[in-house]
């Protein structure tokens, strides 16, 4: 047998096996989408963006059984829904762990929108650090394929060579590029979700943009750059701080403050309810201000 067919049998090996923990949700008016069984107990995790309703939900497996699920919990900001059905003996996608990816390694997308599993052919196209989304959610690592997202595919899930769960193919992260969420921010999540039924997230009630400091300001701080505070919340834990619309943030917490999304990372879901101190900008002065963190709805 040539080297060729070699891999061919072991790609479709993999598929027929993984396929088995691949699920087809009914979640939306248009066709179905995917989904991943994470557990043995029936929990199932999929894209939030192709769940578009919150009854009458439906999941198909592999088995052609066809079962009627339970939303438990979404998290738009980093596209997981996690769904619950009643069955037993249903086979969880192996889970790598933190798996040794590299640029060029092979890699499968697996979806069921139909009846039968489907599959597409890749390579990890590119590999990054820990970074966040348009909504704020946080993402353990930027994983990028070229594999082909066909319809159907978001929610299904992105397997190595050996078969096992790299992460979660979604379309709803970036547009022109396939992003698939790693297994290590599915079990943060989904531990989350079934435990509160949300992610939470601090809230300070605030609306910014991002300004240049004055030179001298910017060497004394060590920082080029802040947050303009251009409207505050009436009642919120903010304008309860005495911030005020015209203040700039430079830090939060201690740690400083230059980009939107560094305030983003400061109001995690384990600061909500703890004080915290915010470094502010007014009248050229630097001065603290300690807020209470909310919790965002």
């Amino acid at each position: 047998m040539s080297t060729i067919q070699e891999l061919s049998n072991g790609f479709a090996s993999v598929v027929a096996q993984a396929g088995e923990s691949v699920a087809r949700v009914e979640g939306r008016r248009r066709g179905a989408a995917s989904g991943i069984i994470w557990s043995g107990d029936g929990l199932l995790v999929t894209a939030n963006h192709v769940v578009h309703r919150e009854d009458n939900l439906r999941v198909g497996l592999a088995d052609g059984q066809t079962l009627e699920a339970t939303l438990l919990g979404r998290d738009p900001s980093t596209d997981l829904a996690l769904l619950k059905v009643t069955s037993s003996g249903l086979r969880p996608l192996d889970n790598a762990g933190e798996p040794e990816m590299s640029v060029g390694h092979l890699t499968l997308a697996l979806g069921r929108p139909g009846r039968t599993v489907q599959a597409t052919f890749g390579i990890i196209s590119a590999l990054g650090a820990q970074w966040r989304t348009p909504m704020g959610g946080q993402i353990d690592n930027y994983l990028q394929t070229d594999v082909v997202m066909y319809p159907g595919f978001s929610g299904g899930p992105l397997v190595g060579a050996d078969g096992r769960l790299l992460g979660l193919n979604t379309s709803g992260l970036g547009q022109g590029v396939s992003l698939a969420i790693p297994t290590a921010t599915i079990a943060r999540v989904v531990e989350s979700l079934q435990s509160h039924g949300r992610i939470r997230r601090g809230y300070l009630g605030v609306s910014t943009q991002r300004v240049r400091l004055p030179d001298e300001l910017a060497g004394a701080l060590g920082q080029k750059a802040g947050l303009l505070i251009i409207s505050v919340e009436p009642g919120s834990p903010a304008a309860e701080a005495g911030m005020s619309l015209g203040d700039t943030i430079v830090t939060l917490g201690g740690k400083p403050v230059v980009r939107h999304e560094d305030l983003l990372a400061g109001l995690s879901g384990d600061v909500v309810g703890q004080k915290e101190v915010i470094q502010i900008v007014r009248g050229g002065q630097t001065q603290e201000l300690t807020v209470k963190i909310g919790e965002r709805e």
